[in-house]
């Protein structure tokens, strides 16, 4: 609400992914002891099933001089990441909720990584892709 009252507000997007990609994401996460590069050994291929589209996020993995120097967060644990994930929807649902009475929120689910999703929310947001290629972090 606050935020609201400085500034105008069009549209927020609300990423979404399955909660077992996420998870399975959050694990695989590796950081080079030597370099503090960040990887992500996890590949999550899911297969469609009950109406629910497949989806498949290829591992970010690191160059050969980081393979054998890769680390696991210690907080990087199965009971760690889901009691962060319940603080994350405990803390986000009031926000979602706001703007989404105020018809501004928009819900994307991911249907993959960037190469898959980066296209479809271009054109959720009713976007071309232009010929520059701006980043997704964009």
């Amino acid at each position: 609400e606050i935020l609201e009252g400085v500034t105008d507000i069009d549209l927020v997007i609300n990423l979404k992914l399955r909660e077992e990609a996420l998870l399975a994401k959050c694990l695989g996460r590796r950081i080079c002891s030597e370099c503090g590069g960040n990887y992500n050994v996890a590949c999550i291929d899911i297969k469609a099933e009950n109406g629910r589209p497949g989806m498949y996020m290829a591992p970010l993995p690191p160059p050969p001089q980081c393979a054998s120097k890769l680390i696991t967060r210690p907080d990087d644990t199965e009971e760690v990441v889901k009691q962060r994930l319940r603080i994350y929807q405990a803390m986000t649902r009031p926000v979602e909720d706001f703007y989404r009475s105020r018809g501004k929120l928009l819900e994307f689910d991911l249907p993959g990584g960037i190469p898959e999703s980066w296209p479809k929310l271009l054109c959720a947001l009713n976007l071309e892709d232009r010929e520059d290629k701006q980043s997704a972090a964009a």
